[in-house]
Parts: structure tokens; C-alpha cells; sequence
């Protein structure tokens, strides 16, 4: 899904992005983690919910992963929806323009994370006191992370995803 780019945006007041006074944010690294981390705060709520209570009801691989995939969309999405709502967006628009910021992140980071701990011998099998179990799913999130960073950076360059929800955060 795709968003308008940031040269379009226009804040809840009708002014134009650039007309106000403020610029898209740039590329950097910077701008990319926060990003990321924004993402990876809803994500990670989600993903630890499904899997904890896929493994706690001995729930297979298959239906913990859907469960922690789909709680995982729908807290990133919903962090994303809060704080524009909070800046005056309406529920449509805020919710448009948080699907077209968060899907692609969100999608990447829910298939490194569930890609690692599916990858990780019994990681997906260990019951909730293991190590193993909470080590995996700390590992999965981290590299989730690093692969969905340069990721978001691209995304902000080409004035979507995140770049678009800043717009509104002023």
C-alpha cells in the first residue's frame, strides 16, 4: 500500500506541509531506527501476546504464529492511529494513513521475527519459563530491527511511510 508523498501532505489545520514552515524529515539512520522502533513497539506487544498465548493453550506452530501476526498489525497499527488521533486526524484519514506508513514495515518485521523463531531448533516448542522460548523471541525482534531499518529508510526517502505521519506530529 502506498501513501502520498510528503510534498502533498497537509496538516489537520489545511495548511500545507512545506507552506507551514516544516520540512519532510530526511533519510538518515536516525529518522530510519526511530521509525522502526515505533513499529517494532507495536509489533513486538503483538508478537509476545500471540506467541504467549499460543504456547501457554499448546496451540501448534501454524495458529500461534497467525495469532501473533495478526495481534502484531493490529497493536502497530493501532500506536500509529492513537497518535494521530491525538494530533486532530480524523478516524478515516488516521486510519488510511496508518495502514499506508505501517503495512510494509509491519509486514517485513512479522516475517523476520516469525522466519528466526521458526528457524531456531524448539524455540517455537519451549514452554513460557524457558530461555530458550523468551531468547529466541528477544533474538527474532532484534534482527527484525536491523532488516526492517534500511527498509524504513527507504520508505522516508521516497517521502512515505513514516515521513507521512510526521507531517501531522507538529
Amino acid at each position: 500500500m502506498t501513501s502520498e508523498p510528503v510534498r502533498h501532505a497537509s496538516r489537520p489545520d489545511g495548511e500545507d506541509h512545506h507552506g507551514s514552515g516544516h520540512h519532510p524529515r530526511k533519510a538518515t539512520w536516525r529518522v530510519a531506527a526511530s521509525a522502526t522502533l515505533h513499529c517494532l513497539t507495536g509489533c513486538a506487544i503483538g508478537e509476545v501476546l500471540g506467541m504467549v498465548v499460543g504456547t501457554a493453550l499448546g496451540w501448534p506452530d501454524a495458529p500461534t504464529i497467525v495469532l501473533a501476526v495478526a495481534l502484531a498489525f493490529f497493536f502497530g497499527y493501532a500506536l500509529t492511529l492513537v497518535g494521530l488521533r491525538r494530533a486532530g486526524v480524523d478516524w478515516r484519514k488516521a486510519l488510511r494513513l496508518a495502514l499506508a506508513a505501517d503495512t510494509l514495515s509491519i509486514l517485513v518485521m512479522e516475517i523476520v521475527d516469525n522466519g528466526v523463531m521458526i528457524a531456531v531448533p524448539g524455540a517455537m516448542d519451549a514452554g513460557l519459563t524457558s530461555g530458550l522460548f523468551w531468547g529466541a523471541l528477544a533474538f527474532a525482534l532484534l534482527v527484525a530491527f536491523l532488516v526492517t531499518t534500511p527498509v524504513n529508510k527507504w520508505i522516508i526517502g521516497r517521502g512515505r511511510g513514516h515521513a507521512v505521519v510526521h507531517a501531522y506530529h507538529h
